[in-house]
C-alpha cells in the first residue's frame, strides 16, 4: 500500500474489505440484475461504521477531516464490482455534507445522526432537464412566503431519486447566473413533492435513478442550507470531494478489471499456450497496470493536497479526466482480452464496462473538466 495510509486507515480499510465480502459479493450479480440492493444495507452500513467517515464525531461521524480514511474505504467498497452500489450505497457523500456544514443546527441535529446510521437516505438534486453541468443557469424556483419557500421546477438524474428520505436541492431564490442560486433541504413528504419512474441506465443498475418534480412544494424557511444567494459556492465545494470520489471509483474499476484480465489470460489457452505467452497480450497487460497505478498516485497526491486543507480545483480536475480515461482503455482492453467471455453478462468485465462511462459525465463531463483546467492554467 501507499505511504499515504497509516495503521488506522488500514484497520478501517479491513473493516470495509470484511463488510463487502460478508454482506455484498455474495449477493451483488442478483441485485445487478433486479436493478436495485435491499434498503437494509444502509443499516448494516451504518452499524459497521462506514457512512460515518468524514463526517463530525458530534453527529455521529467519524474521521471528520481524514481524506485518507475516506480514500480507503471508497476503494473496499468498490470491491463490490458495483459502480451502482457504490453510488447508491453513498450518496450521502454528495448530499449530506452541505447540511453537515451549513445548516441551521436543530436541522443538522434531526437529519445527519439518522442518516449516518443508515436510518435514513440523503441525496443530491442539482442536475436539470436540458441544464446538464450548466449549473450557474438552472430553473427550479423558490420563491419566499411568510415562513416557508415555495419551490416549483424538476430535477433528472438523481441518484437515490426513488427512496431517499431527504434531497438537498439547488433552486434559484435570485436572478440568473450563480449569484441566485441557494440550496435547500425537501424531505420525500412534503406537500409538492413527487418523483418519477426509476430511469433505466446502461450501466450502474443496481442504483435507482429518477426525475424529481416540484409542484408548489412548501419547504420551512429554516431548511435553507447557509446564506440565501450563496448556493453555488456550496455546490463547488461538494464538487471537488465528489470528482476526487469519482477518480478514486475511475481508477479502482480499472484495477479490478486489470486483476480479472491477468487472471484469465493466465488460465486461457490458445494455442497450444496461455495467451500471456504472447508478448502483445504481455505489453497490453503491462500498459494497463503502469496505466491505473499512475491514475492511483496521482489521486492520492489530490487527496494529500486536500488533507493539507489546499483547494485543488485543477489537480482533481486532471485527475477525474485521466483516470476516467485510464478506465475506459483499460475496461475496453479487459473485455478484448476476455474475448467472447467478456461480452457476457456473467463476466465482471463487462459490466465494468459498461460501468466506467458514466464517470466521464458525472460530477462535471470531461469537457467541464477541461475548461476548468483552461482557467486555472491561464487559457
Amino acid at each position: 500500500m501507499s505511504d499515504y495510509f497509516s495503521d488506522t486507515h488500514e484497520q478501517v480499510r479491513q473493516s470495509a474489505r470484511k463488510f463487502i465480502a460478508t454482506h455484498v459479493l455474495p449477493y451483488i450479480d442478483e441485485w445487478e440484475e433486479a436493478g436495485e440492493f435491499p434498503r437494509d444495507l444502509y443499516l448494516k452500513a451504518g452499524d459497521a461504521g462506514l457512512l460515518g467517515v468524514g463526517f463530525p464525531e458530534n453527529l455521529g461521524g467519524v474521521g471528520e477531516g481524514d481524506v485518507f480514511m475516506k480514500v480507503a474505504v471508497s476503494e473496499e467498497l468498490m470491491r463490490s464490482t458495483s459502480g451502482g452500489l457504490v453510488a447508491g450505497l453513498g450518496s450521502l457523500d454528495i448530499g449530506l455534507p452541505p447540511v453537515a456544514k451549513w445548516a441551521q443546527p436543530e436541522v443538522k441535529e434531526a437529519i445527519v445522526p439518522p442518516v449516518l446510521r443508515g436510518e435514513k437516505i440523503a441525496a443530491l438534486a442539482v442536475t436539470e432537464p436540458g441544464g446538464g453541468s450548466d449549473v450557474a443557469n438552472l430553473k427550479t424556483r423558490a420563491v419566499k412566503d411568510g415562513d416557508h419557500y415555495i419551490v416549483n421546477g424538476s430535477k433528472t438524474f438523481i441518484t437515490s431519486g426513488m427512496r431517499a428520505d431527504h434531497f438537498t436541492v439547488a433552486v434559484r431564490t435570485g436572478g440568473e447566473g450563480h449569484g441566485g442560486i441557494s440550496l435547500l433541504l425537501i424531505d420525500r413528504d412534503m406537500p409538492g413533492f413527487s418523483n418519477g419512474k426509476k430511469l433505466k441506465k446502461m450501466g450502474w443498475w443496481a442504483s435507482d435513478t429518477a426525475e424529481l418534480f416540484f409542484e408548489d412544494c412548501r419547504v420551512p424557511v429554516n431548511r435553507l442550507i447557509g446564506a440565501e444567494n450563496a448556493g453555488f459556492i456550496a455546490i463547488m465545494s461538494n464538487f471537488l470531494f465528489e470528482r476526487l470520489s469519482l477518480a478514486i471509483m475511475a481508477y479502482m474499476t480499472a484495477e479490478i478489471a486489470l486483476e480479472a484480465a491477468m487472471a484469465w489470460a493466465k488460465q486461457r489457452e490458445a494455442f497450444g499456450r496461455s495467451i500471456t505467452g504472447f508478448q502483445v497480450t504481455r505489453h497490453k497487460l503491462v500498459d494497463m497496470a503502469t496505466q491505473v497505478e499512475v491514475a492511483r498516485e496521482y489521486t492520492y497526491r489530490c487527496a494529500a493536497l486536500m488533507q493539507a486543507g489546499k483547494n485543488p480545483i485543477k489537480q482533481v480536475a486532471m485527475a477525474k479526466n485521466f483516470a476516467v480515461e485510464v478506465c475506459e482503455k483499460v475496461t475496453r482492453e479487459a473485455v478484448q482480452i476476455h474475448g467472447g467471455m467478456g461480452y457476457m453478462r456473467e463476466s465482471v468485465v463487462e459490466r465494468l464496462y459498461r460501468d466506467a462511462k458514466i464517470l466521464s459525465i458525472g460530477g462535471g463531463t470531461d469537457e467541464i473538466m477541461k475548461e476548468l483546467i483552461g482557467k486555472q492554467v491561464g487559457l
